[in-house]
């Protein structure tokens, strides 16, 4: 899509925000509206009702749109004096906040016309509505509550959402894409699946995860740290908890105080949850000298890590407040070995991707973040560092000649890093992990080696995650593959199914040559139906059934049916066994 369409649907979604605010305050005459901003895929508009609509109301609200647009023949700018605003707005006290801000900001006050409907903006719209906006191309979604100027202590107002698109048929094939993820929502399938619960008692954004989310976790982790210890990582342990004082000394504490926990009082002493893992593995560092024949030096945990997230951002196990993060640090001699880490990094996280069958630059691609030198209170203060290490990330990328972008102002405020970016179900852009280059810590915690030469001298270290955190990169798979995950990554691989009760022991014999074998097998010997016992294995989304009867109990076999294939025919059980051995590996 060209920089001009996107500007144009802009003000295609900014307008119909306003033919939003116009038909409200036609069929609500006590209703007072805000402010309606564009968003991704559409529009909202905020408003204060006395009379409460429903969702099933947006129908009316519509209609009444596409009525009003008849008169909205163009829209006409005035610029007028805060009196006279005031005068238009006098009934309207959220309005007349923003006009006393504006005012006070020294800016103009501009209210743009159309029909019979005036609202305070600062332009972006269509110059004819009517002329220019395709009715059908637009649909009012949602009703959701929302605190004025997204401030708690502030009243909750009335959120209606629209979604709006150049065309009729760009709506449609993006409505089709939501019932899509609707079906693939991690949440819905979390459940269904039965992958993890979330408990009141226990509190909101920690979710328990079930024996079959727990496998999945599991699998995970013995993949990412075995695969990690044959690159030349050390695998350590540190503590999930720690003094503040540590965090001061990282500089952490100012940049994070919001969204870390309280500090615990213990014996006299401030002690907090921890955020991150980097201080703690710079202690480990420190614990004894080191010696330039040691680096590059990798340490790598997965880290119990514990972050504030507001109530409103929980979501499943993609938002959460704890949460077990592949977490690593390398310390490095210098810049020219901190490249080279971080192509290596790199390696890594793509071999990652190929595992779980995401291809570069269609699902996941590059972000090079960088900082800004103009926000020295984001930023740490040493304009040759950023330069030379935005430079050498920038050097790795370009050598490795993959897709990737750049975003000013979003590095983290110790360096640059490299973000690695994926498409989410809605097509939606995640910041799924990232790369980063640190020229601040190793001077706060005095990270030394010793040089060839004898002399002390500064690492530079190199902070990455492989598969970023845990819970993220479950729901992230969990809708990937709409909960039918590929036979290594299945929490049960294999249910055997008896014909009939006369068959469970051969059944038993079977399940324990496949538990020998490794595979995570289940015995369903109820006494349900077969067909029925089938459609459960198949709801449960399992890879393979395999049936067991007479015929099966004289010949050493199995009935094979597979989850994608269907039945698969009969085989002597160690040609399954190496069927699926081969599959797995």
């Amino acid at each position: 899509m060209s920089e001009k369409k996107e500007l144009s649907l802009t003000e295609k979604r900014h307008t119909l925000a306003h033919l939003l605010a116009a038909a409200v305050e036609k069929l609500y005459p006590d209703a007072l509206i805000t402010i309606g901003p564009v968003v991704e895929n559409g529009f909202y508009y905020d408003i204060a009702f006395s009379e409460q609509p429903s969702e099933k109301d947006l129908k009316k609200i519509e209609k009444q749109m596409k009525k009003l647009i008849n008169s909205w023949i163009e829209m006409k700018k005035e610029t007028v004096t805060s009196k006279k605003a005031k005068e238009i707005f006098k009934n309207n006290k959220y309005k007349l906040e923003l006009i006393e801000e504006i005012e006070k900001r020294g800016e103009e006050i501009d209210l743009y016309t159309s029909g019979d409907f005036t609202d305070l903006c600062r332009g972006g719209h269509c110059s004819n509505p009517k002329k220019d906006l395709d009715m059908k191309a637009f649909k009012l979604v949602k009703i959701a509550g929302a605190y004025w100027r997204s401030n708690e202590k502030n009243d909750m107002l009335t959120r209606i959402y629209g979604y709006a698109f150049n065309t009729k048929e760009e709506l449609d094939t993006y409505m089709k894409m939501l019932e899509e993820a609707k079906k693939r929502d991690h949440r819905k399938l979390g459940k269904e699946l039965d992958l993890y619960v979330n408990s009141e008692t226990v509190g909101s954004g920690l979710p328990l995860l079930t024996e079959k989310g727990s496998t999945i976790r599991r699998i995970l982790e013995r993949f990412i740290v075995d695969e990690e210890i044959k690159r030349g990582y050390k695998h350590v342990y540190t503590q999930d908890i720690a003094k503040v004082d540590l965090y001061k000394k990282s500089g952490h504490y100012p940049y994070y105080k919001d969204s870390m926990y309280p500090p615990i009082n213990i014996d006299g002493e401030e002690f907090m949850l921890r955020p991150m893992t980097c201080p703690h593995h710079f202690e480990l560092f420190l614990s004894k000298s080191h010696s330039y024949k040691e680096l590059p030096l990798r340490y790598a945990e997965i880290a119990k890590l514990y972050r504030y997230e507001q109530s409103g951002e929980l979501s499943g196990l993609m938002r959460v407040r704890s949460f077990n993060l592949a977490d690593a640090h390398i310390f490095c001699t210098g810049p020219e070995q901190a490249g080279s880490e971080i192509h290596k990094a790199l390696d890594l996280i793509e071999f990652v991707a190929d595992k779980f069958n995401l291809k570069m630059g269609k699902d996941y691609w590059y972000s090079l973040s960088l900082g800004d030198r103009n926000e020295e209170k984001k930023y740490f203060k040493n304009d040759i560092a950023w330069n030379e290490s935005e430079s050498i990330l920038r050097k790795v990328l370009k050598n490795r000649n993959c897709k990737f972008i750049e975003e000013k102002s979003e590095a983290a405020f110790y360096g640059p890093k490299i973000d690695v970016q994926m498409k989410n179900v809605l097509g939606k852009e995640d910041t799924a992990f990232t790369v980063q280059y640190d020229f601040v810590m190793p001077k706060r915690f005095d990270l030394v080696y010793t040089d060839k030469d004898g002399k002390k001298k500064k690492c530079v270290v190199i902070h990455r995650s492989s598969i970023g955190a845990i819970e993220r990169i479950m729901a992230f798979l969990i809708e990937r593959y709409a909960g039918a995950f590929p036979l290594w990554l299945s929490p049960v691989q294999i249910i055997i199914i008896p014909v009939s009760d006369k068959f469970n022991d051969y059944g038993e014999k079977v399940k324990e040559t496949l538990l020998k074998k490794g595979f995570r097998t289940e015995l369903n010997n109820d006494s349900e139906t077969l067909g029925k016992r089938i459609r459960e294995a198949q709801k449960e989304k399992v890879p393979y059934m395999l049936v067991v009867g007479e015929k099966e109990v004289k010949l050493g076999t199995v009935a094979v049916r597979s989850r994608e294939t269907g039945d698969e025919g009969v085989l002597k059980l160690e040609d399954f066994i190496l069927k699926a051995s081969k599959e797995n590996e």
